[in-house]
């Protein structure tokens, strides 16, 4: 990327400044036990020192070595500590470089849901019972990639088919920027290959579709009890004796969007109305979230993972044993890693993708 003005330079390092100041006076207020009584703003300090934390390193880092930069500068005028003072320059100077570029890439704007959970969908698209068995092994691929990160994965909709495939399924992905990862793995994603239903040995293409929400917080999407019609129905599938017995499965209906949830994996009514209800506000929530993009669409240009979730974003072909990724052209030859839940190579090329768009709408 090109050098930085110092005029460029100079306004990341008083931003970093300001970050390392906030931070401080952050760890102090969190200590303080006015702050700690009063539990909602208590948990919005401790919010925010923990996403400053990261920047507050690179801050104090930058500042370290504009010190030390400044210090090997005065000794120039040495005649004896010349040569050294210069060689040290060299390398001290690259290395400001470096933490400035890292510096001005953890200052880009921030997704406010990347901290979030999210709610993953996944559908069977075109080609009958082959796009089902597909969406199942990307269920399974997600369900491995998250495991991978230490998040907890809990299936609140199985659409499982008789074949072993999926038609539609909805889990709930908790942990530490589950968002900011899966963001990117909404739209379509297609598969090549040829189905174990085919005799003829033909390579067929296949699609399924993926949709990865924030979740929504209790405090930001309210919903008219009147607006709700719910239903209860005896849970399907191979559940045991206990789906058999009761009515434990519950639908919601949002009469004003028309949206349906379904929930029948959990032990009791209770439990499947409330996940059901998580995920209609995460519906709800993300309708508005996409709406908002909509208006800043120009703006946006250029970003990736806040597409139309029509857009085919990715090819899993087998014959040749590769996943193309259409929004960046990136091409890997691993497919059993992929679907296995190997994501990170993907992910970290899409969110660096992203990240150079940003800087370059920057300019």
């Amino acid at each position: 990327m090109p050098e930085l003005s110092y005029n460029a330079q100079e306004r990341i390092a008083r931003q970093l400044e300001s970050i390392e100041g906030r931070f401080e006076e952050l760890s102090i207020r969190i200590t303080l036990p006015e702050v700690i009584s009063d539990s909602a703003l208590f948990t919005r300090l401790i919010r925010e020192h923990a996403e400053l934390e990261e920047l507050n390193a690179i801050a104090v880092e930058h500042r370290r070595l504009r010190e030390e930069i400044a210090a090997a500068e005065e000794l120039l005028s040495d005649p004896d500590m010349r040569q050294m003072a210069e060689e040290e320059l060299v390398e001290l100077r690259q290395r400001l470089a470096d933490k400035t570029q890292e510096a001005r890439i953890a200052l880009l704007p921030k997704d406010p849901d990347d901290h979030k959970n999210a709610v993953l969908e996944v559908r069977a698209g075109a080609g009958g019972d082959e796009a089902g068995l597909f969406a199942a092994e990307l269920l399974r691929m997600y369900m491995h990639y998250a495991d991978a990160h230490g998040w907890k994965t809990e299936l609140i909709e199985d659409g499982s088919t008789e074949l072993g495939g999926v038609k539609e399924s909805v889990a709930l992905i908790s942990g530490k920027n589950v968002f900011q990862k899966l963001k990117y793995e909404s739209g379509v994603h297609r598969v090549q290959r040829v189905p174990v239903t085919e005799s003829s040995g033909r390579i067929h293409t296949s699609t399924a579709t993926v949709a990865v929400l924030p979740e929504a917080g209790d405090v930001e999407i309210e919903i008219n009890p009147n607006d709700l019609r719910i239903d209860t129905y005896r849970a399907s599938g191979a559940g045991g004796q206990h789906v058999n017995r009761t009515d434990s499965a519950v639908r919601i209906t949002h009469i004003p969007t028309g949206l349906v949830v379904t929930s029948q994996d959990q032990r009791s009514q209770i439990q499947n109305r409330e996940r059901a209800m998580q995920v209609l506000k995460t519906r709800l929530y993300d309708m508005q979230r996409q709406k908002q993009q909509s208006e800043y669409a120009d703006q946006r240009k250029g970003q990736i993972g806040t597409g139309d979730r029509s857009e085919r974003i990715r090819t899993y072909n087998f014959p040749q044993g590769r996943v193309t990724d259409h929004r960046i052209g990136l091409t890997l030859y691993k497919i059993d890693d992929i679907l296995n839940g190997d994501l990170d190579e993907i992910i970290d090329a899409l969110t660096l993708a992203e990240q150079t768009a940003l800087l370059e709408n920057e300019n």
